[in-house]
């Protein structure tokens, strides 16, 4: 376990965040790799709880108003709100289009690590990425249909994969 991990948890238990709150905080970490997509995936449903909800959006609207060398919580809080504007709780795509003006600012995002590599340019990408999904209404509608038919073939998919571990029906690839 890393140290980055270890302190981590060490907050989560102090500061006592919900278990949503800890998702959130492990998904918009600092570490150098990005969310996988099972624990986006978890968050995502969660949205669908009224208290978890707010817990997820205070939690993600705290982490993209960090600055500096915390860029990495930014980026991986836009990624985590695009994922979950796609795939969670409509009331998200609804909040994230209320408070827009919050992701566009982050248009401007500046941060030069000590190397002197523009970090900030992979947070006003991604800023303006999610800036124009939540400004274009079918746009958006598309990406949520096309995130629930994924879901179901996933879903369908894996209740294939029991059935025929028990000896029962397996599913074939097609050809």
């Amino acid at each position: 376990m890393s140290t980055s991990s270890l302190r981590r948890q060490v907050k989560n238990i102090v500061r006592n965040y919900s278990e949503a709150e800890v998702k959130v905080r492990e998904a918009t970490s600092n570490d150098p790799w990005g969310p996988s997509t099972a624990l986006m995936g978890e968050i995502a449903d969660l949205t669908y709880n009224v208290t978890a909800f707010a817990e997820i959006m205070g939690m993600l609207w705290r982490r993209l108003n960090d600055h500096g060398r915390n860029w990495r919580h930014v980026y991986k809080a836009l990624a985590l709100a695009e994922y979950l504007v796609k795939t969670g709780s409509e009331r998200v795509a609804r909040q994230c289009r209320e408070n827009v003006y919050a992701v566009q600012t982050l248009r401007d995002f500046q941060y030069v690590d000590r190397d002197g590599r523009d970090q900030g340019v992979n947070v006003r990408e991604k800023a303006k990425q999610l800036v124009a999904l939540l400004k274009d209404d079918a746009r958006l509608q598309e990406e949520r249909a096309q995130a629930l038919r994924t879901k179901e073939k996933l879903a369908q998919a894996s209740a294939g994969e029991e059935r025929g571990r028990w000896g029962r029906t397996v599913l074939r690839a097609r050809v």
